[in-house]
């Protein structure tokens, strides 16, 4: 038995809007309310000293979304990110983001950069939060950065194996996820990570993501403390230490 915490947690945030239509409230509402077991979660992976925690806070598609709710988003992201960096601060998490964030408001865009800046020396969890973010887009990018480096000169396209390819994706410099979480039931992943959740383990709940907590951050991870990892080996082969 994998007694180990996850190096690296990602979780699809799921589930904000019909929290607020069980309640006849508006779909911004709902997210508003995320805020808060986001908080919790963050602050939870700091005490836990989990190294890397990354979150599905907007994806490229979201921007087909009502503009009033798109709007009240970027919103929200903003007050986050100037509310809680104190919180940040004092947890010694280190703020970084993946995606297009030059889609972003320009407000917003000078707030993350501003939070990114202050909390870059923290070395406690690194809190990355994907904005505008689509793993197909991630693949592409990684693809034409490649081939770009090829033209140079610069790589030789038989050099390109996992490692290499990984190094041009957003996520460089971070380990791939060994935790994924799915809030509100739905089995997909939504274009998140592709290329990073190959051998993640995945853990799904019913709970919508404002309902989520701590206690059921710890049942996920507990969860898969218990699973065996193989990635492609046998049971013996992991027993027994063998590669």
């Amino acid at each position: 038995m994998n007694r180990d915490l996850p190096a690296h947690i990602a979780i699809i945030m799921d589930g904000n809007g019909r929290w607020a239509a069980e309640r006849n409230l508006p779909r911004i509402a709902g997210h508003s309310a995320g805020v808060s077991a986001v908080r919790k979660v963050v602050e939870e992976c700091a005490r836990l000293k989990i190294p890397h925690l990354t979150l599905f806070a907007f994806s490229t598609e979201n921007w087909n979304r009502p503009q009033e709710e798109v709007g009240g988003l970027m919103v929200l992201l903003d007050q986050y990110l100037k509310k809680e960096l104190n919180t940040l601060m004092k947890n010694k998490v280190r703020l970084t983001t993946i995606g297009h964030l030059e889609d972003l408001p320009d407000n917003v865009q000078h707030t993350l950069r501003d939070v990114v800046k202050r909390s870059a020396g923290n070395e406690g969890l690194t809190l990355t939060l994907a904005l505008s973010y689509s793993g197909r887009d991630d693949i592409l990018k990684a693809v034409r950065g490649a081939a770009r480096a090829v033209m140079r000169g610069d790589l030789s396209p038989d050099d390109i194996g996992p490692e290499t390819f990984s190094s041009f994706l957003y996520t460089r410099g971070i380990p791939d996820p060994d935790l994924l979480i799915r809030t509100s039931g739905e089995q997909r992943i939504s274009n998140f990570l592709l290329w990073q959740v190959a051998y993640t383990e995945f853990w799904v709940t019913d709970k919508l993501w404002p309902d989520f907590s701590s206690e059921d951050l710890h049942e996920a991870i507990e969860t898969f403390r218990s699973r065996e990892r193989r990635f492609g080996m046998t049971s013996e082969q992991v027993k027994g230490g063998k590669t």
